[in-house]
């Protein structure tokens, strides 16, 4: 049975963030872009998050707590970032256990293209 994708799209991973993890595909919008991202969170890619992030913001490296376990994603609101945008912004809610307490984070993320790829410039949590 395939493995579902961390990012609620009701599909199986290696056919929906699994194929930009890997490197076969760019997002075509920034939800997509935010949702591959949620997921490599979710999968502890690091490699990836790095390489979708803008080097003007991109940290060195990602420290992945041990004990947080990515849950959920539900979009809030989307905000341009489509196939013809330049920029778009993505509200979301991320839910997680950590420690065997349930949290959430609600952050409104930001997204340029960076010649034809989406790249994650910075969010504000909320």
């Amino acid at each position: 049975m395939a493995k579902g994708c961390a990012c609620g799209s009701g599909t199986g991973y290696r056919g929906c963030c699994g194929r930009l993890h890997r490197g076969e595909a760019d997002a075509a919008t920034a939800e997509e872009l935010m949702r591959s991202r949620y997921s490599a969170f979710a999968e502890r890619d690091e490699a990836y998050l790095l390489r979708t992030w803008h080097p003007a913001t991109r940290p060195e490296r990602i420290d992945f707590d041990p004990g947080t376990r990515w849950t959920g994603l539900e979009i809030v609101r989307t905000e341009a970032g489509g196939p013809a945008d330049a920029r778009g912004v993505v509200e979301f809610r991320a839910r997680y256990t950590s420690g065997g307490e349930a949290g959430e984070q609600h952050e409104v993320s930001r997204f340029v293209r960076d010649g034809d790829a989406w790249v994650y410039v910075r969010g504000k949590v909320g």
